[in-house]
């Protein structure tokens, strides 16, 4: 809803949108009626967004790079940049980081990575957590994890591995068909050439050597070949860059792998646990 305080509390983002907008729309001598009928909207609705009283949507980011863009990336960049401004703020700089990755490495203890997720699975664990969020954040959370996947196929594709624990696998969140169709989501994913799944099982540690106990890490690797640790314990968020640190989880987190079950092993587990294989 547009308000004179979102004027106030308007992000770098929006703003920038908002001058870019009336600069363009002035250039070509149009008034706000007339860039309201070229992009499908009211011209409130542009007078909105142009003073930040109501920030562009995503659909309002589309059709502005439609009308006005002209070859520039702008409104695709500040798209990606808004988007990641609604995420949770202790997740924003992960989240650009992974937006950018060329090699992401991933183990899970809990739950299914988010990149990994269906739609009903994170609905139903968004929504089950605690505090409880809206119907509305709920739902604005659920797209946002879903706007992630576009880093599957991304150019140039970065790759990507997973280790998931077992008991992961095993957890119902939601109810038994969203489980269920969940687990047949990762079959789809372990298909894909830029994707390596493996399971680390339940009886890993039972010959005395169990390095998956400190919980689940991401490891980065940006475009700059740079290596870095992200973890999120209880909803805050750590961002590790110091060499000898990241090594210390890059060395645990191929012991963890050792301990893991091969690719071939991993699917086959997955299908059954899916009931697609005896």
């Amino acid at each position: 809803m547009a308000s004179a305080e979102n004027k106030e509390t308007a992000s770098p983002a929006a703003k920038l949108v908002a001058k870019v907008t009336r600069m363009l729309r002035v250039q070509r001598d149009w008034s706000q009626d007339r860039l309201g009928d070229e992009l499908g909207y009211s011209a409130a609705a542009v007078s909105a967004m142009e003073t930040c009283a109501q920030p562009a949507s995503d659909a309002m980011l589309v059709a502005l790079k439609s009308v006005l863009s002209e070859g520039s990336d702008v409104f695709e960049t500040a798209r990606r940049y808004m988007r990641m401004e609604r995420l949770p703020e202790q997740f924003q700089d992960y989240a650009l980081l992974e937006d950018a990755a060329i090699s992401l490495q991933l183990f899970v203890t809990n739950v299914i990575h988010g990149l990994f997720q269906t739609e009903a699975y994170a609905r139903a664990l968004i929504g089950g957590g605690h505090p409880p969020l809206s119907d509305e954040r709920v739902e604005e959370l659920v797209q946002l994890r879903m706007a992630r996947k576009a880093l599957f196929d991304r150019d140039p594709l970065p790759m990507i591995e997973i280790i998931i624990d077992e008991a992961v696998l095993r957890r119902v969140i939601g109810s038994e068909e969203i489980m269920r169709e969940q687990l047949l989501h990762l079959v789809e994913c372990a298909q894909r050439r830029n994707v390596t799944l493996l399971v680390l099982p339940l009886d890993a540690g039972k010959y005395g050597e169990y390095d998956g106990g400190r919980g689940p890490m991401n490891l980065v690797e940006t475009p700059e070949h740079e290596h870095l640790v992200y973890l999120e314990p209880q909803d805050e968020s750590l961002l590790i860059s110091d060499p000898a640190k990241v090594s210390i989880y890059a060395q645990r987190y191929a012991k963890i792998r050792s301990q893991a079950l091969g690719p071939r092993e991993s699917l086959d587990l997955i299908m059954r646990l899916a009931g697609v294989k005896e």
